[in-house]
């Protein structure tokens, strides 16, 4: 945030991907995000036999169901030059995917420089 010299404004984050999300979410106890991955499992599970789409294993299609509940983008408010985020929010990348995969994020600010 501070390379792009932005003070008040507005901070875009867009995923390259469609088996992971962006959310905004506490981020105080890192239990959250576990008891938030473990819900979406019960959401989608990954059995083999529940969808068609398993290209690239059984935990693919289910992984593509949690993305659209997650969402590829985030637009944040900015702030003194920070995301202006609630005392408990982070932004976090959900890794829908059972084994660990790279990501992309494009981040995008806009606004008026001090």
């Amino acid at each position: 945030m501070a390379r792009s010299g932005v003070v008040a404004g507005l901070c875009h984050l867009f995923l390259h991907h469609t088996s992971a999300g962006l959310v905004i979410t506490e981020n105080a106890d890192p239990a959250v995000h576990r008891d938030l991955l473990r819900w979406l499992d019960r959401l989608a599970p990954a059995d083999r036999h529940a969808y068609e789409h398993d290209t690239e294993g059984p935990d693919d299609m289910p992984a593509h169901l949690k993305a659209v509940l997650g969402g590829c983008t985030l637009t944040v408010p900015v702030a003194a030059g920070r995301c202006d985020l609630g005392a408990w929010q982070g932004i976090y990348l959900a890794e829908f995917r059972r084994a660990p995969q790279r990501r992309r994020i494009t981040v995008s600010v806009w606004g008026s420089a001090a």
